[in-house]
């Protein structure tokens, strides 16, 4: 059993799926990574061909295989942040809009973080400037960078080493003085130290890994963190969950509750292998929470391109924490995101 047991039960039952109103995953062929913003009744969803940053835009998520996808910036040929662009997100803060990225020179080791700023109204236009690199002050490897604002503060985490070598991939957060500058130091939030995070992983080659994080915020106004755990090359990456406790800090990583087990995993039976890496999104009407992930059809896919982006209802217990329950297998007819 791979999500979150115990007395509370969920408080939603999904109804017969219409023939009418109803999606089947994968959204796309491919797409590693996915993440998704709303605004003004518009998803974008985000994504990175490895060589460039594209958009997709459309008002129902259900049809995101319709949309046309929109180049928004392509790198330099050389330099820092020239090559393998990974996890993009695309945020909308202080009315402009940001694209947080990893890259590197072609050397993995040197992967850092990185902005890019729109101060027109819409993403889709060709106004995006490059900001530069975000970082703390250690400057050490980092990938997978997402924002968050919490009781007015806006926080950055992402996944990093603890020095210079490729040993372990942590949580990390930060204040944010404004989207483009970190201001003071990292703080450690997680690391791999159950045996489900450290799958894949080989003594002296291969790190143990936790990566992507986000944040999804309850109804009732919980804050949780999921991130991404085990190699992304093996069949056992999943999810892992951080709850903040109540009146806890963000900062403060003693204020944070570690699941012991995996909150949504591969469920192989179904056909459903390595899913992570995840985002969240409101349905149209904003009653319901979802989530978009990518997973692999079949074993032993690993990073690459097979890795298809997929979604499903999030349903909340009666304790307030999330109920993601089980990968949907690829072509089962599920209802749309209400309102749509």
């Amino acid at each position: 059993m791979m999500f979150i047991t115990g007395q509370a039960k969920s408080q939603s039952v999904q109804s017969p799926v219409p023939k009418t109103d109803s999606f089947v995953n994968p959204l796309l062929v491919t797409g590693p990574d996915p993440w998704v913003v709303s605004h003004n009744g518009v998803y974008y969803f985000c994504r990175t061909t490895g060589r460039n940053i594209q958009l997709l835009a459309t008002t129902k998520m259900s049809k995101l295989g319709e949309a046309k996808a929109v180049t928004v910036w392509t790198p330099p040929a050389k330099g820092l942040h020239s090559k393998e662009l990974w996890a993009p997100e695309m945020h909308y803060i202080n009315h402009k809009w940001y694209i947080y990225f990893a890259a590197d020179d072609g050397n993995n080791d040197h992967h850092r973080m990185y902005v890019l700023e729109n101060t027109h109204a819409d993403p889709l236009s060709d106004n995006w400037v490059f900001k530069g690199k975000v970082a703390d002050p250690t400057n050490k490897w980092a990938i997978d960078g997402t924002v968050f604002r919490y009781k007015r503060k806006l926080y950055m985490l992402w996944a990093g080493w603890e020095a210079d070598v490729n040993v372990a991939q942590n949580i990390y957060i930060a204040r944010l003085k404004n989207p483009w500058t970190i201001q003071g130091e990292r703080v450690k939030l997680s690391s791999p130290i159950y045996d489900w995070e450290k799958r894949g992983s080989v003594k002296g080659s291969l790190p143990t890994v936790n990566e992507g994080p986000e944040i999804l915020k309850s109804p009732k106004g919980r804050l949780f963190l999921l991130y991404s755990a085990s190699g992304c090359w093996t069949d056992h990456y999943s999810l892992g969950m951080l709850s903040l406790k109540k009146g806890g800090n963000p900062m403060k990583a003693s204020d944070w509750i570690k699941s012991d087990h995996p909150v949504f995993a591969s469920a192989p039976d179904i056909g459903v292998y390595a899913p992570g890496h995840n985002g969240f999104f409101k349905s149209p009407d904003g009653k319901q929470d979802w989530i978009i992930y990518h997973a692999n059809d079949k074993p032993g896919q690993g990073c690459g391109r097979f890795r298809s982006p997929r979604m499903q209802q999030i349903h909340w217990l009666s304790d307030g924490t999330p109920d993601f329950g089980k990968p949907v297998a690829a072509g089962v007819k599920l209802a749309v995101p209400s309102g749509e």
